[in-house]
């Protein structure tokens, strides 16, 4: 059953990823969207794709998450036009480096932190408040596994999925009272631009991380956000795991020797 059709979804780091999976999966339930992303010539391309073949509306925003007063002007505009979202998904999201604490780059820590938690709060309170007015809605928090559990040279990586995770569950508390639903799902190993950007454009580095198994797929994951946002509205998932099979925690993974 497609619950889903009509509704209108903002998807932010709609350019790559999780988020490009999940707006083509939307758009191909009936969902109109609003796309926000850092890079116009994609979001250009997505839009047109998109407004194609599933002839939806599509609103797409050169946002950078980080930059407060852009999420305000962009959530501004889009309150303006009507356009109040149904669907929040606070897809944008990096890791930036890897190394000890000791060793690590301050300038790395400013992304991860930046993005993953301070963008991530930008976007939510600019639309939470209108999501509240209207009493409907669903934001869906792009968590990771690396907020169960940490790694080596993982820390402050680690530190803002964890961060990702507290704030899922304290939004959820914060809308009680409401029919808002708030969820997170949080990914293990996929294979997607991540680990290009965590190693600075290093793609021999990143494919190793992926050897010798078979990563999930930013299509994999996006089929796990829409059951979480088809659920019927007196259902909401806190959060939903998702690893490939070959992973059974961070550490342990049935790699091919």
């Amino acid at each position: 059953m497609n619950r889903l059709h009509g509704k209108l979804a903002l998807v932010t780091g709609a350019s790559s990823g999780f988020g490009l999976a999940t707006a083509q999966r939307l758009a191909s339930d009936g969902v109109n969207l609003v796309l926000w992303a850092r890079r116009r010539e994609r979001l250009d391309n997505l839009a047109t794709e998109l407004r194609a073949n599933h002839y939806v509306n599509v609103r797409i925003d050169v946002v950078d998450v980080r930059d407060r007063a852009a999420v305000n002007a962009a959530a501004q505009d889009v309150v303006a036009a009507g356009l109040v979202p149904d669907i929040l998904l606070n897809n944008a999201g990096l890791a930036a480096g890897m190394a000890t604490v000791q060793e690590g780059d301050p300038d790395d820590w400013d992304r991860m932190i930046d993005t993953n938690i301070k963008g991530l709060l930008n976007v939510t309170r600019a639309l939470l408040p209108h999501m509240i007015a209207r009493n409907k809605g669903h934001i869906v928090n792009i968590g990771s596994t690396a907020g169960h559990q940490t790694y080596p040279k993982g820390n402050v990586y680690n530190a803002t999925k964890f961060g990702v995770r507290a704030l899922t569950e304290g939004m959820n508390l914060d809308v009680a009272g409401t029919a808002l639903r708030v969820s997170a799902v949080d990914p293990g190993f996929a294979e997607t631009e991540f680990s290009i950007v965590r190693f600075h454009g290093d793609a021999d580095r990143a494919k190793s991380v992926y050897k010798g198994f078979r990563p999930l797929t930013a299509d994999d994951v996006a089929d796990a956000i829409m059951y979480v946002l088809n659920l019927p509205e007196h259902v909401n998932i806190l959060d939903l795991v998702i690893m490939p099979t070959a992973q059974r925690n961070i550490y342990v993974v049935d790699r091919e020797q």
